[in-house]
Protein backbone atom coordinates (compact mmCIF):
# COMPACT_ATOMS: atom_id res chain seq x y z
CA UNK A 1 0.00 0.00 0.00
CA UNK A 2 1.39 3.65 -1.07
CA UNK A 3 2.51 5.31 2.28
CA UNK A 4 1.32 9.16 1.33
CA UNK A 5 2.85 10.83 4.45
CA UNK A 6 6.56 9.29 2.83
CA UNK A 7 5.20 11.18 -0.52
CA UNK A 8 4.74 14.21 1.63
CA UNK A 9 8.72 14.21 3.33
CA UNK A 10 9.54 13.54 -0.30
CA UNK A 11 7.49 16.48 -1.61
CA UNK A 12 9.19 18.44 0.74
CA UNK A 13 12.69 17.53 0.33
CA UNK A 14 12.46 18.16 -3.21
CA UNK A 15 11.46 21.39 -2.43
CA UNK A 16 13.82 22.39 -0.14
CA UNK A 17 16.54 21.01 -2.11
CA UNK A 18 15.20 22.98 -5.65
CA UNK A 19 15.63 26.44 -2.87
CA UNK A 20 19.03 25.09 -2.59
CA UNK A 21 19.53 26.84 -6.12
CA UNK A 22 19.54 30.29 -4.20
CA UNK A 23 22.91 29.38 -2.24
CA UNK A 24 24.41 31.46 -5.17
CA UNK A 25 23.08 34.80 -4.28
CA UNK A 26 25.32 34.46 -1.76
CA UNK A 27 29.05 34.30 -3.61
CA UNK A 28 28.48 37.69 -4.75
CA UNK A 29 28.78 39.25 -1.68
CA UNK A 30 32.26 36.70 -1.24
CA UNK A 31 35.51 37.10 -2.54
CA UNK A 32 36.80 34.18 -5.05
CA UNK A 33 39.15 33.28 -1.88
CA UNK A 34 36.63 33.03 0.72
CA UNK A 35 34.20 30.72 -1.93
CA UNK A 36 37.43 28.54 -2.58
CA UNK A 37 37.71 28.32 1.86
CA UNK A 38 33.84 27.24 1.60
CA UNK A 39 33.92 25.18 -0.87
CA UNK A 40 36.91 23.20 0.45
CA UNK A 41 34.68 22.35 3.59
CA UNK A 42 31.64 21.57 2.17
CA UNK A 43 32.89 19.23 -0.43
CA UNK A 44 34.67 17.43 2.17
CA UNK A 45 31.18 17.24 4.31
CA UNK A 46 29.58 16.05 1.30
CA UNK A 47 31.83 13.48 0.46
CA UNK A 48 31.39 12.19 4.11
CA UNK A 49 27.98 12.27 3.66
CA UNK A 50 27.74 10.66 0.65
CA UNK A 51 30.26 7.75 1.53
CA UNK A 52 28.29 7.07 4.83
CA UNK A 53 24.78 7.12 2.79
CA UNK A 54 25.75 4.83 0.58
CA UNK A 55 27.00 2.11 2.79
CA UNK A 56 25.31 2.60 5.91
CA UNK A 57 21.76 3.40 4.61
CA UNK A 58 21.78 2.29 0.59
CA UNK A 59 23.72 -0.66 0.24
CA UNK A 60 22.42 -2.81 3.18
CA UNK A 61 18.68 -1.30 2.14
CA UNK A 62 19.60 -2.82 -1.39
CA UNK A 63 20.95 -5.81 0.05
CA UNK A 64 17.15 -6.90 1.53
CA UNK A 65 15.50 -7.14 -1.43
CA UNK A 66 14.71 -10.06 -3.68
CA UNK A 67 17.10 -8.49 -6.69
CA UNK A 68 20.52 -8.68 -7.50
CA UNK A 69 21.60 -5.08 -6.34
CA UNK A 70 25.16 -5.28 -7.94
CA UNK A 71 23.88 -4.56 -11.82
CA UNK A 72 22.17 -1.26 -10.58
CA UNK A 73 24.88 -0.54 -8.71
CA UNK A 74 27.09 -0.44 -11.78
CA UNK A 75 23.98 0.99 -13.79
CA UNK A 76 23.90 3.80 -11.36
CA UNK A 77 27.84 4.88 -12.10
CA UNK A 78 27.58 4.31 -15.58
CA UNK A 79 24.18 7.31 -15.63
CA UNK A 80 25.89 9.71 -13.57
CA UNK A 81 29.24 9.06 -15.81
CA UNK A 82 27.25 9.89 -18.82
CA UNK A 83 25.64 12.56 -17.74
CA UNK A 84 28.76 14.02 -16.48
CA UNK A 85 30.10 13.94 -20.01
CA UNK A 86 26.54 15.26 -21.39
CA UNK A 87 27.43 18.02 -19.86
CA UNK A 88 30.76 18.27 -21.15
CA UNK A 89 30.22 17.85 -24.77
CA UNK A 90 29.02 20.95 -26.77
CA UNK A 91 31.81 23.71 -26.99
CA UNK A 92 30.82 27.11 -29.05
CA UNK A 93 33.44 29.07 -31.64
CA UNK A 94 31.48 32.73 -31.00
CA UNK A 95 32.54 34.96 -28.03
CA UNK A 96 30.09 35.26 -25.12
CA UNK A 97 27.81 38.02 -25.10
CA UNK A 98 24.26 39.30 -23.51
CA UNK A 99 22.79 38.37 -26.67
CA UNK A 100 24.70 35.17 -27.15
CA UNK A 101 25.05 33.35 -23.83
CA UNK A 102 27.45 30.85 -24.01
CA UNK A 103 26.44 27.24 -24.91
CA UNK A 104 28.58 26.02 -21.48
CA UNK A 105 25.65 27.91 -19.84
CA UNK A 106 22.89 26.54 -21.41
CA UNK A 107 24.49 22.85 -21.36
CA UNK A 108 24.91 23.70 -17.82
CA UNK A 109 21.44 23.93 -17.31
CA UNK A 110 20.09 21.32 -19.64
CA UNK A 111 22.50 19.07 -17.35
CA UNK A 112 20.97 20.26 -14.46
CA UNK A 113 17.49 19.33 -15.26
CA UNK A 114 18.64 16.12 -16.04
CA UNK A 115 20.59 15.70 -12.92
CA UNK A 116 17.96 17.49 -10.87
CA UNK A 117 14.94 14.88 -12.27
CA UNK A 118 17.15 11.90 -11.57
CA UNK A 119 17.79 13.24 -7.58
CA UNK A 120 13.92 14.26 -7.21
CA UNK A 121 12.92 10.25 -8.70
CA UNK A 122 16.09 8.92 -5.88
CA UNK A 123 14.73 11.00 -3.22
CA UNK A 124 11.94 9.65 -3.69
CA UNK A 125 12.71 6.28 -4.02
CA UNK A 126 13.96 6.22 -0.95
CA UNK A 127 11.39 8.23 0.89
CA UNK A 128 9.51 5.07 -0.32
CA UNK A 129 11.25 2.49 0.84
CA UNK A 130 11.98 4.67 4.90
CA UNK A 131 11.86 7.69 6.32
CA UNK A 132 15.18 6.88 7.85
CA UNK A 133 16.87 5.92 3.98
CA UNK A 134 14.82 9.16 2.66
CA UNK A 135 16.45 11.37 5.62
CA UNK A 136 19.74 10.43 4.76
CA UNK A 137 19.23 10.63 0.96
CA UNK A 138 17.74 14.00 1.10
CA UNK A 139 20.82 14.81 3.57
CA UNK A 140 23.32 13.80 1.06
CA UNK A 141 22.08 15.53 -1.46
CA UNK A 142 22.17 18.87 -0.05
CA UNK A 143 25.44 19.14 1.08
CA UNK A 144 26.50 17.99 -2.30
CA UNK A 145 24.11 20.38 -3.72
CA UNK A 146 25.68 23.57 -2.01
CA UNK A 147 28.89 23.37 -3.28
CA UNK A 148 27.22 22.39 -6.82
CA UNK A 149 25.07 25.62 -6.92
CA UNK A 150 27.50 28.00 -6.05
CA UNK A 151 29.72 27.09 -9.27
CA UNK A 152 26.45 26.19 -11.17
CA UNK A 153 26.06 30.17 -10.40
CA UNK A 154 29.77 30.70 -11.40
CA UNK A 155 28.96 29.16 -14.55
CA UNK A 156 26.35 31.05 -15.82
CA UNK A 157 27.05 34.60 -14.89
CA UNK A 158 30.42 33.71 -16.76
CA UNK A 159 28.36 32.87 -19.64
CA UNK A 160 26.55 35.98 -20.43
CA UNK A 161 24.02 35.71 -17.62
CA UNK A 162 22.63 38.58 -15.46
CA UNK A 163 23.03 37.47 -12.11
CA UNK A 164 18.82 37.58 -11.53
CA UNK A 165 18.75 35.37 -14.66
CA UNK A 166 21.34 32.98 -13.59
CA UNK A 167 19.36 32.75 -10.12
CA UNK A 168 16.07 32.43 -11.80
CA UNK A 169 17.30 29.31 -14.00
CA UNK A 170 19.28 27.97 -11.71
CA UNK A 171 16.10 27.78 -9.47
CA UNK A 172 14.15 26.69 -12.79
CA UNK A 173 16.74 23.63 -13.46
CA UNK A 174 16.39 22.78 -9.46
CA UNK A 175 12.28 22.33 -9.60
CA UNK A 176 12.93 19.21 -11.85
CA UNK A 177 13.80 17.90 -8.35
CA UNK A 178 10.02 18.23 -7.94
CA UNK A 179 8.92 17.21 -11.18
CA UNK A 180 10.97 13.83 -10.90
CA UNK A 181 9.34 13.23 -7.65
CA UNK A 182 5.72 13.99 -8.82
CA UNK A 183 6.72 11.07 -11.84
CA UNK A 184 7.75 8.74 -9.48
CA UNK A 185 4.61 9.61 -7.03
CA UNK A 186 2.15 9.30 -10.40
CA UNK A 187 3.36 5.75 -10.76
CA UNK A 188 1.04 4.36 -7.86
CA UNK A 189 1.56 1.23 -6.44
CA UNK A 190 4.38 0.39 -9.01
CA UNK A 191 6.86 3.23 -7.38
CA UNK A 192 7.11 0.60 -4.52
CA UNK A 193 8.73 -2.20 -7.01
CA UNK A 194 10.43 0.85 -8.76
CA UNK A 195 12.31 1.82 -5.62
CA UNK A 196 14.15 -1.41 -5.32
CA UNK A 197 15.84 -0.35 -8.64
CA UNK A 198 16.17 3.24 -7.66
CA UNK A 199 17.64 2.60 -4.02
CA UNK A 200 20.86 0.73 -5.66
CA UNK A 201 20.92 3.18 -8.93
CA UNK A 202 21.45 5.96 -6.24
CA UNK A 203 24.35 4.05 -4.16
CA UNK A 204 26.25 3.16 -7.55
CA UNK A 205 25.66 7.69 -8.65
CA UNK A 206 26.76 8.44 -5.18
CA UNK A 207 29.99 6.57 -5.07
CA UNK A 208 30.93 7.90 -8.38
CA UNK A 209 30.10 11.37 -7.38
CA UNK A 210 32.13 10.68 -3.95
CA UNK A 211 35.06 8.58 -5.97
CA UNK A 212 35.42 10.54 -9.33
CA UNK A 213 34.59 14.59 -8.22
CA UNK A 214 34.72 15.10 -4.63
CA UNK A 215 37.33 12.79 -3.10
CA UNK A 216 39.62 14.48 -6.29
CA UNK A 217 39.27 17.64 -5.30
CA UNK A 218 40.45 17.15 -1.97
CA UNK A 219 43.73 16.02 -2.91
CA UNK A 220 44.19 19.43 -4.58
CA UNK A 221 45.16 19.97 -0.69
CA UNK A 222 48.43 19.09 0.07
CA UNK A 223 49.35 21.22 3.66
CA UNK A 224 48.60 19.03 6.68
CA UNK A 225 47.13 20.66 8.88
CA UNK A 226 44.08 21.11 6.11
CA UNK A 227 44.53 17.80 5.34
CA UNK A 228 43.44 16.74 8.60
CA UNK A 229 40.45 18.76 8.56
CA UNK A 230 39.43 17.75 5.33
CA UNK A 231 39.46 14.00 7.35
CA UNK A 232 37.54 15.26 10.33
CA UNK A 233 34.71 16.94 8.05
CA UNK A 234 34.83 13.62 6.21
CA UNK A 235 34.32 12.05 9.54
CA UNK A 236 31.81 14.40 10.93
CA UNK A 237 29.84 13.57 7.26
CA UNK A 238 29.71 9.84 7.41
CA UNK A 239 28.83 10.66 11.45
CA UNK A 240 25.99 12.39 10.55
CA UNK A 241 24.59 9.50 8.38
CA UNK A 242 25.27 7.10 11.21
CA UNK A 243 23.13 9.26 13.85
CA UNK A 244 20.24 9.22 11.32
CA UNK A 245 20.69 5.15 11.19
CA UNK A 246 20.91 4.89 15.06
CA UNK A 247 17.87 7.33 15.88
CA UNK A 248 15.40 6.06 13.39
CA UNK A 249 16.28 2.35 13.75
Amino acid sequence: MYNYTMLIYAILATIIVSLISFIGVFSLSSSEKNLKKISFFLVSLAAGTMIGDVFIHLLPEAATNEINPWPWVIVGIGLFFILEKFIQWRHCHFPTSDNHPHPVGIMNLIGDVFHNFFDGLLITASFIVSFELGLATTLAVIMHEIPQEIGDFGVLVHAGFSRKKALFFNFLSGLAGVLGCLVLFSLGDKANSLSDILVPITAGGFIYIAMSDLLPELHKETRPRWSIVQLLLLAIGIGLTYLLKIYFA
